[in-house]
């Protein structure tokens, strides 16, 4: 049976700038994306993605012929819920209050109407579900996810040793090791939560790490680092300084000294030397961020929040955001002093001003970075980036009041 996976237009543009780039289950919470959860948990190849026009030749539906579990994307699941969503009967929905968590539907063409137009047949959830609704929802359920995960990829399966006689571990029953791992001279404390070490990464010299974490794939942990515990390295990222209940989505590098906490880092984000984030205001007040949806700063309730970037953006040697900053997608942030606190789509500047970094040379640092991986930026890659930049245009507010400026005399 296929399995699709939908956004909730009542949640996904809450989950903006990460959701200009991804449907809202290709996001990662814990160990795995949200789309990966269901996709183990269900025990099938792959998944389909029912999301934005623009996105689908990227995150594809797959074959929508025939009967299908189509399912709510910002849902985390858990074995009951995954239960009870197996259980449904076709033309069966499953609903937390008002929120529809998966239907079982005898012809997947119908979803946008049923969805639209509601179902005969109804269940409740045994349990509230674990739904991710806002940015900072990211964060804050990291560690539970990170968990949840944690059983899920390793029951029944054993750890590959640690095999380095320097490194010192702390409640070695809850570190996992995938083959192709590599730790020299790092302390690892599990005490608090689980350490999953994803394949081929590797953990260098003087790297402290407490649990619960997860490195994900092809990922390093540099010297001297300290992962302060909650934290999430996505595929093929690298990580340095002091990070605390943080998440990189992956392709991501925070190389070096710095410290980031509560917060979300996008794809293809480069955060230079000693760039630090705020997670804490001076008046202990709850956070306040930027809200695409509402078009205006919105109160997370919040007392820790840092920064929200999206995806291929990046920012220049000592960087300081303050707490709370939303940045969008494909924006370059340096220069001295604290930048505003929501940073449009396609910025260029810092805390002296912005102009338009224009689509040109957004695609000529694209290719080069994608590249240092062996990927293509590719023509899918570039209408994705086409389309963000023309729905972002009026969040760059000089561009109504000003010319657009030559972009010269500042390195990458």
């Amino acid at each position: 049976m296929h399995v699709l996976l939908f956004d909730d237009p009542a949640i996904r543009p809450h989950l903006l700038p990460f959701t200009f780039t991804r449907p809202v289950a290709a996001l990662r919470c814990g160990i795995l994306t949200l789309a990966e959860k269901w996709q183990h948990r269900l025990g099938v190849e792959q998944v389909g993605y029912l999301t934005q026009d623009y996105l689908q030749a990227k995150f594809p539906a797959g074959n929508t012929q025939g009967p299908a579990l189509v399912i709510n994307g910002a849902v985390c699941p858990d074995d009951l819920l995954t239960r009870q969503v197996q259980a449904l009967v076709p033309g069966e929905a499953l609903f937390d209050g008002e929120l529809l968590v998966a239907a079982h539907l005898a012809d997947a063409t119908q979803v946008a109407e049923l969805i639209q137009e509601g179902f005969q047949k109804t269940r409740d959830v045994a349990e509230p579900v674990t739904v991710i609704r806002e940015v900072w929802h990211l964060f804050l359920r990291n560690g539970a996810e990170i968990r949840r995960d944690f059983a899920l990829l390793t029951a029944g399966r054993t750890s590959a040793p640690i095999g380095d006689a320097h490194t010192i571990v702390y409640a070695p029953e809850n570190i996992f090791i995938e083959p192709g791992v590599k730790i020299r001279a790092a302390i690892l404390n599990a005490e608090n939560g689980p350490i999953y070490l994803g394949r081929n990464s590797q953990v260098h010299e003087g790297a402290i790490i407490s649990g619960p974490l997860a490195l994900c794939e092809g990922s390093h942990i540099n010297p001297g680092a300290k992962m302060r515990g909650d934290n999430t390295v996505g595929p093929y990222s690298k990580v340095g300084g002091e990070v605390g209940n943080s998440i990189l989505l992956g392709y991501a590098n925070k190389g070096h000294d710095g410290y980031l906490g509560n917060s979300v880092i996008g794809e293809w984000c480069n955060l230079g030397a000693d760039t630090n984030t705020s997670n804490l205001k001076n008046n202990y007040a709850p956070v306040k961020i930027w809200s695409h949806s509402a078009g205006r700063f919105v109160n997370t309730g919040q007392q820790f929040c840092g920064l929200m970037m999206g995806d291929h953006s990046k920012c220049g040697i000592n960087t300081m955001f303050n707490t709370g900053t939303v940045v969008g997608v494909g924006a370059n942030i340096f220069g001295a002093g604290f930048p505003r606190t929501f940073i449009p789509s396609f910025s260029w500047g810092g805390a002296a001003g912005f102009e338009t970094f224009k689509l040109p040379k957004v695609t000529e640092v694209a290719e080069r970075v994608m590249a240092r991986r062996q990927l293509a930026y590719d023509a899918v890659e570039q209408g994705i980036m086409q389309h963000v930049y023309d729905a972002t245009a009026k969040d760059r507010v000089w561009e109504r009041t000003t010319p657009a400026a030559p972009q010269a005399g500042v390195e990458l």
